[in-house]
């Protein structure tokens, strides 16, 4: 992948797919004129984290295409190395381009659960959070793939039955069918039953005891009466509602950009909604905010760092293979001749004790109510620090030094 250059491309071009492959990035007309006039504004230059911040706050504070726009854009390059090595990696029916747009249609949620004042690296959040994304996508198709439909209606719940049959169009009537017919299904043929994942169909005298107990049950439980119905029509039902599980489940992927159906020269980015360009008074507002988050961060960034420096010897040496060295936990074991499951304790302990830290400090400095969402964003923002800011400086202080060393 040729990487993009400059900010203008950063927050207006989109990777573009051919047979499975990255081709090229293609530009968004409307994106690339909004933010060359953000830039011509702006008093001096930025990075492309302190736009991602700007627009992300413009998002937060009022929703609209323009800003998913520019920040689908910005975090093109790191969904795609995502979905490129899960893709390659796990063995799956999704290709690249299949994992990458299962991911990148992700984007809005992943903005809710991001939260700047803990971290002001949008593009290492969403690394992560696109590899929980993907890999949750992976487990669930792989399952569905290897289950039967009589093993997916098994598994099904009944809200996800109701929500995939809403999403088919079944009007409210036939829901209440297909539901009765299912919950009957369940109760005579899987209830007990090991063998899930290769489910088979039931027999002949499975079939007619379902059959029997739904044109009982029809009588209580549906809100208009119907007539009765005969074994097929049963096993019609089923299978239109397993179909209409892996339709809502799993849906097939649409390429964004893709040819429009009724236009061979447009495509799903051109139907953006337009939206009025920010002012510049906007603008140097959020400059003026992101400057307090970048403020926070550092004073955060230093209770951290005299965190760590207050552990003991061992537990720093074990932070520096494990976030710096990359080492397996049986390496640093070796390497500080301690027991493996020693190393997975300790790691736990030194992470909460660190955790403890930044909560404590949240809590007094930001007056931010600690609750079990906020303690978990925080958990996953130091565990993101850890790997890049605290271990990609440690690693080039210590790069620095072991070159002195060997001169």
């Amino acid at each position: 992948m040729q990487p993009r250059q400059g900010i203008v491309e950063i927050f207006s071009t989109f990777v573009q797919f051919d047979v499975e492959q990255f081709s090229g990035w293609v530009t968004d007309a409307k994106l690339r004129r909004s933010i060359k006039n953000c830039l011509e504004q702006s008093p001096k230059q930025e990075s492309d984290r302190f736009w991602a911040i700007y627009w992300y706050n413009i998002w937060h504070n009022q929703p609209s295409s323009l800003a998913v726009g520019h920040l689908c854009a910005y975090l093109q390059e790191v969904c795609y190395w995502v979905a490129r090595k899960l893709a390659l990696n796990f063995k799956t029916q999704l290709s690249v381009s299949d994992c990458f747009q299962v991911a990148i249609a992700n984007v809005p949620k992943i903005l809710k659960s991001f939260n700047p004042e803990y971290s002001s690296h949008l593009k290492n959040y969403a690394q992560l959070a696109f590899e929980r994304v993907l890999k949750d996508a992976i487990r669930l198709r792989q399952e569905a793939d290897i289950c039967s439909d009589w093993a997916l209606l098994h598994k099904l719940s009944r809200k996800r039955l109701v929500n995939s049959l809403q999403n088919s169009g079944f009007n409210s009537q036939n829901i209440e069918t297909h539901v009765l017919a299912w919950e009957c299904f369940k109760e005579l043929h899987t209830a007990g039953n090991t063998k899930i994942r290769q489910l088979n169909q039931p027999n002949a005298v499975t079939w007619q005891a379902i059959t029997e107990l739904y044109n009982a049950e029809r009588l209580k439980q549906l809100s208009s009466p119907t007539p009765a119905v005969n074994e097929q029509t049963i096993e019609k039902w089923l299978l239109s509602s397993a179909k209409a599980a892996r339709a809502f489940l799993y849906p097939k992927m649409v390429s964004a950009d893709a040819p429009l159906k009724d236009s061979e020269d447009s495509n799903l980015l051109d139907i953006l909604s337009k939206d009025d360009q920010t002012t510049g008074l906007t603008e140097l507002l959020e400059q003026e905010e992101a400057a307090n988050v970048r403020s926070q961060q550092h004073q955060l960034n230093q209770v951290l760092q005299q965190a760590i420096a207050a552990l003991d010897t061992q537990s720093q040496k074990l932070l520096e293979g494990y976030y710096i060295q990359q080492l397996t936990q049986q390496e640093i074991a070796t390497q500080l001749n301690i027991k493996q499951y020693n190393v997975s304790r300790k790691l736990s302990s030194i992470k909460k004790s660190l955790l403890l830290t930044v909560t404590q400090w949240s809590q007094n400095t930001l007056h931010i109510s600690l609750k079990s969402n906020v303690i978990e964003d925080i958990n996953t923002g130091l565990e993101e620090w850890l790997k890049v800011e605290w271990g990609g400086g440690a690693e080039g202080q210590r790069g620095r030094g072991d070159k002195g060393n060997k001169s």
